[in-house]
């Protein structure tokens, strides 16, 4: 047998229902400070560097973090990323 529930709920709707703690604020601090510090970035490893200080899921984040910056770079530059 199988049921299926769907619920139409704002995302907001749902953090209370599931007694989440509201991180709004903390997420936008977060936001402002890295649309800051990428406004005066000179060169990838400077964002990189950056970014190893604030990388809120570790290793696997910054990993993903990385290869997002190398393909923006590539498309910059006109070449095909690796990865």
């Amino acid at each position: 047998m199988k049921v299926t529930i769907d619920i139409d709920c704002t995302p907001e709707e749902a953090r209370r229902f599931l007694g989440l703690p509201d991180i709004s604020k903390a997420n936008d601090a977060y936001v402002e400070g890295l649309a800051k510090a990428m406004q005066g970035v000179g060169n990838i490893e400077q964002l990189q560097e950056y970014a190893k200080q604030l990388a809120p899921m570790g290793q696997m984040g910054l990993k993903l973090f990385q290869q997002f910056l190398e393909g923006g770079a590539a498309m910059r530059g006109g070449k095909k990323s690796e990865g």
